[in-house]
């Protein structure tokens, strides 16, 4: 066997399982295609926030005086140095990963893995190579994607989904936003906060449906 352990992808799932096998004396790889950290650390939790408290720092210098606060001069919202803080800040909790991985001894295999039977795992590189490796025991931990709708096909342009809405060249004067779970309700938040013109469809009868009703009623 080649591992103790191999785990299919790098987000809070995996790269905890990883670390925490690696303390138990195990021989760990991780497969993973795109950035360590998965989409939460590089493509959703953490650079959301991060936007999100921009949003709410340019909130708080707007109503400084309700706070016994006097701000002199035109407060701005800087959208090009908003999003970059939220990129740099993603790419310091992946970077944080690497270092983690390092310091225990873990290996990660660049690519897309696929389950090849029994205890085998294929991986695939990006220029198409492909080669098998074998473990003893094996996580999936491959985390979600986002839903596309058939009458909404993303075109990356006027039609976005959550990697371009966090990288954006522009603010957009107007925004729909299709869906109120905690996601289109975050980039609501965010992009209505610095000025953006937002309107938030919703399908089911009231807002981040899969939360408590008292949540939605506050929203």
């Amino acid at each position: 066997m080649d591992y103790d352990l191999i785990i299919i992808g790098s987000g809070p799932g995996g790269y905890v399982a990883a670390i925490r096998a690696s303390q138990l004396k195990m021989k760990v790889a991780v497969v993973e295609k795109a950035e360590l950290g998965g989409i939460c650390l590089n493509w959703g939790c953490i650079p959301t926030k991060s936007l999100l408290k921009s949003a709410q720092v340019f909130e708080y210098l707007n109503h400084a005086a309700d706070y016994g606060i006097s701000v002199k001069g035109e407060v701005k919202a800087d959208f090009s140095a908003m999003i970059a803080r939220s990129r740099s800040v993603a790419e310091g909790m992946s970077k944080g990963v690497q270092f983690l991985f390092k310091k225990n001894n873990i290996v990660h295999i660049k690519g897309f893995g696929r389950l090849a039977g029994g205890n085998y795992v294929e991986v695939e590189d990006s220029e198409g190579k492909k080669k098998t490796y074998s473990a003893k025991n094996i996580i999936l931990a491959t985390g979600a994607r986002s839903k596309e709708l058939p009458n909404l096909k993303q075109d990356g342009k006027k039609i976005i989904g959550y990697r371009e809405a966090m990288t954006l060249a522009k603010q957009p004067g107007s925004m729909v936003v299709v869906g109120s779970g905690a996601i289109g309700s975050e980039f609501a938040n965010f992009y209505q906060t610095i000025g953006t013109e937002v309107t938030l469809v919703e399908f089911l009868p009231r807002l981040v449906p899969n939360e408590d009703e008292e949540v939605s009623k506050q929203l």
